[in-house]
């Protein structure tokens, strides 16, 4: 079954669109953080963002800065979130690879924090050594 990206990309569900080019296409959240929180989106589904080819993201990375800047000229946005939830355990509600450009303003209320934790000096060493590339 088509994504409701998929869908909004072959025009069975309207959206407003604020760019589109072969790889990519970028409209406004119908349920945004902040007015004017737009969602880069690439064209080919792509679950999640290590599935998609390295050019295709660096573009739609690309995009985002474009939006982000438009986002603080045209907005007065004084900061942004860039935000990929990268599969359902992270928060993501539609596996087709989007990207949240949020603008933020200073006192706006709204959170994009994830509740912090800390490592003992002994766990931090450990999942040092897990992860080392």
């Amino acid at each position: 079954m088509a994504t409701v990206f998929e869908m909004i990309i072959n025009g069975d569900i309207p959206s407003t669109k604020l760019y589109e080019d072969e790889l990519c296409l970028v409209i406004l959240d119908i349920n945004p953080i902040n007015y004017g929180h737009a969602l880069v989106i690439s064209k080919k589904v792509y679950p999640t963002f290590t599935d998609c080819p390295a050019e295709t993201l660096s573009h739609m990375m690309e995009i985002a800065k474009k939006v982000d800047r438009k986002q603080r000229q045209a907005l007065g946005a004084e900061g942004t979130n860039i935000i990929i939830n990268n599969s359902p355990a992270s928060g993501q509600e539609v596996p087709h690879l989007h990207i949240h450009v949020i603008p933020r303003f200073n006192g706006d209320g709204k959170t994009a924090a994830i509740e912090k934790g800390k490592y003992d000096a002994d766990a931090l060493s450990a999942m040092g050594a897990k992860l080392c590339l």
